[in-house]
C-alpha cells in the first residue's frame, strides 16, 4: 500500500557515494518530521522501467525535493547529470497540469553553490533555490525549514533533529552489527534499506542505543 499522498516526499537527487551523507540526512529529516521519503529505487522490480517508477512516485507525492548539485561536470570531459532536472520538470508539470490533488504539490529545489542553477537551468530563474554547499547539516536545515513552512511540520529545532540523527545512527549500527553485519556491509546497504530502518527506529520510540 502506497503512503498517503499528503505525507509523501519525492526525493530526486544523486545516488552516488559522495552524495550519500546529504541524501541520508535529508531522508532522516523527512522521516523524523512525520513524512515518508519516496525514492526511485524503492521499487526493486527491474521489469518496471525507471521512468514509470518515477511517474508513479510523482503522482503519489504531495511534496518534492530536487537536488541539482550534479548539473555541473566535476572534471574536463565529464557529462553532467540530466536526470535530476528532467525529473524536476516532470514534478513541476504535474503541479501545473494535474488534477486538484496534484495542483496542491509543493517543490523544494536544492543546489550546491548559490546561483549555479542559472547557468544550467535558467528557465527557473525567480524560484527560491536553496544552497547547501555540500554540507549534510545545511541540507537538513533547508529541508526542515521548508517542511515547517510548506507542510506544517512540527517546529522541532534543527539541533534537536541533528541530535536524534546521531541517536539513530548509533542504534542502526549496533543493530546491524548484532545481526551479523560488518561495518563494510553496513556502508554498502542500499539507501532504501536505511530509510526503512529510520521508520523502524521511530516506531521503536527513538532509542539512543540498540
Amino acid at each position: 500500500m502506497a503512503p498517503l499522498f499528503e505525507k509523501s516526499v519525492f526525493i530526486n537527487c544523486p545516488f552516488d557515494k559522495d552524495f550519500e551523507p546529504i541524501l541520508q540526512a535529508i531522508a532522516f529529516c523527512v522521516v523524523f518530521l512525520g513524512f515518508t521519503p519516496r525514492l526511485a529505487p524503492e521499487n526493486a522490480d527491474n521489469a518496471v522501467p525507471r521512468l514509470e517508477r518515477i511517474l508513479k512516485i510523482v503522482k503519489e507525492s504531495k511534496y518534492g525535493i530536487h537536488d541539482l548539485s550534479r548539473c555541473k561536470a566535476a572534471v574536463a570531459g565529464e557529462y553532467y547529470r540530466m536526470n535530476m532536472p528532467f525529473e524536476l520538470g516532470i514534478d513541476h508539470a504535474s503541479c501545473r497540469f494535474g488534477d486538484d490533488e496534484l495542483s496542491e504539490k509543493a517543490i523544494l529545489v536544492l543546489e550546491h553553490t548559490r546561483y549555479d542553477f542559472q547557468k544550467a537551468l535558467s528557465d527557473i530563474s525567480g524560484w527560491d533555490i536553496e544552497a547547501h554547499g555540500g554540507s549534510w547539516e545545511k541540507a537538513m536545515g533547508r529541508v526542515r525549514n521548508w517542511l515547517v513552512a510548506k507542510a506544517d511540520a512540527e517546529k522541532t529545532g534543527l539541533s534537536a533533529i541533528r541530535g536524534k540523527y546521531a541517536d539513530f545512527q548509533e542504534w542502526y549500527y549496533e543493530r546491524e552489527l548484532e545481526r551479523g553485519s560488518s561495518e563494510d556491509d553496513i556502508r554498502e546497504y542500499p539507501t532504501n534499506e536505511l530509510v526503512q530502518a529510520m521508520q523502524e527506529w521511530m516506531d521503536a520510540g527513538q532509542p539512543a542505543g540498540y
